[in-house]
């Protein structure tokens, strides 16, 4: 079985493990494509500020590279899409916090973060930072 792969789960008669494994499996997925889009761009997603200065270069490269046809252009794609994945994770996270509630929202980032960790990245390279995520309840 390849490495990046995780065993479904071993009560496969229960419809909510299920259920769980998907949503673990879908936020890993889009995890590792930040992480890997943030490395390749070479931009930090460690606090807010870094954060926000992506949505500001964002702003910034599409308007400058969009029309042109260069490597700027594609960095300003890779832009625009790590911008939307983390638009998008934050819209995820909070229906699964609407579905299963916080606890197992908390554990399925937790358990996604990990298996990034396995996967070879560091902590925080996808833009979560659990300290603070578990700190905070």
């Amino acid at each position: 079985m390849p490495t990046d792969c995780k065993p479904e789960p071993t009560d496969q008669a229960n419809p909510e493990v299920r259920r769980l494994h998907r949503m673990e499996s879908s936020i890993e997925e889009l995890n590792a494509r930040i992480a890997r889009l943030s490395i390749a761009l070479g931009v930090s997603l460690e606090n807010e500020s870094e954060l926000g200065r992506v949505f500001h270069q964002l702003q910034t490269q599409v308007e400058l590279h969009a029309a042109q046809s260069t490597p700027n252009r594609r960095q300003a794609a890779q832009l625009t899409e790590l911008g939307g994945l983390l638009v998008l994770r934050y819209g995820v996270e909070q229906r699964f916090v609407d579905q299963v509630g916080v606890t197992a929202t908390r554990q399925i980032l937790v358990e996604a973060e990990e298996h990034l960790m396995r996967a070879g990245f560091q902590p925080g390279a996808d833009g979560i930072d659990l300290h603070s995520l578990l700190d905070a309840s």
